[in-house]
């Protein structure tokens, strides 16, 4: 079921109900229905998505006969330990850059120790500088040319210099050839470009593809 209609079918529920039903859903297709949200209501639920520490039984009732009435075939919720701190950064990964921008701002001015919470646990494109090589060289064969050339538009030398050291020299070659000869583009185009590539990596990372936390110790 997709983003909007989802926004549909919990708009007129209380924002900490809303809130439990996106800490169910993976964080992508949470981040689609937040975007399909009034614009006002954003922040609060991503904060009460941030603080939630478990469901009282109560509200774990309601929500299941809301999925009942709402989401036909959705399995009954069992556990209560949902949400948190990296739940919420998670969700803001996934938005685009103009709305993360926009909660974030006003998650801030409500609760800026809570804004920054969940800042630093937000991964954010230069932190793939951290990771070790094999899971860059894996990474980058998953990448399209096009976006990876969009995407370094606008990051620094280090990730930069991260990427051409694993790329063969031909290929590193090439790559610094189209960068050359791109010309001016859109600072929106380029965090498209960052965050499709960072989905591409926290997929790979669930898969076990990948360590996006730079010890490698996942390969044997």
């Amino acid at each position: 079921m997709d983003g909007k209609t989802i926004a549909e079918m919990v708009r007129l529920e209380h924002p900490q109900i809303v809130a439990i039903v996106l800490s169910y859903l993976d964080s992508d297709h949470a981040a689609q229905v937040v975007a399909e949200l009034p614009e006002r209501s954003r922040h609060d639920i991503i904060m009460r998505v941030a603080t939630l520490e478990g469901v009282q039984p109560a509200a774990l009732q309601e929500l299941d006969e809301i999925m009942a009435r709402q989401f036909t075939g959705k399995q009954r919720l069992k556990s209560s330990s949902i949400g948190g701190l990296q739940s919420a950064a998670n969700i803001l990964n996934h938005l685009d850059s103009s709305v993360e921008n926009s909660i974030m701002g006003q998650i801030r001015d409500i609760d800026n120790e809570l804004g920054e919470q969940i800042q630093d646990l937000m991964f954010v494109f230069s932190d793939l500088t951290d990771i070790d090589d094999r899971s860059m060289q894996s990474l980058l064969r998953e990448v399209e040319t096009n976006t990876l050339v969009l995407a370094l538009k606008g990051a620094d030398e280090g990730m930069k210099e991260k990427v051409f050291k694993n790329l063969s020299r031909r290929a590193g070659e090439m790559l610094k050839e189209d960068l050359a000869s791109k010309g001016p583009v859109r600072i929106t185009d380029v965090e498209a470009a960052q965050k499709e590539i960072l989905a591409t990596a926290k997929r790979m990372s669930d898969e076990g593809q990948i360590a996006l936390s730079g010890t490698g110790e996942e390969f044997v």
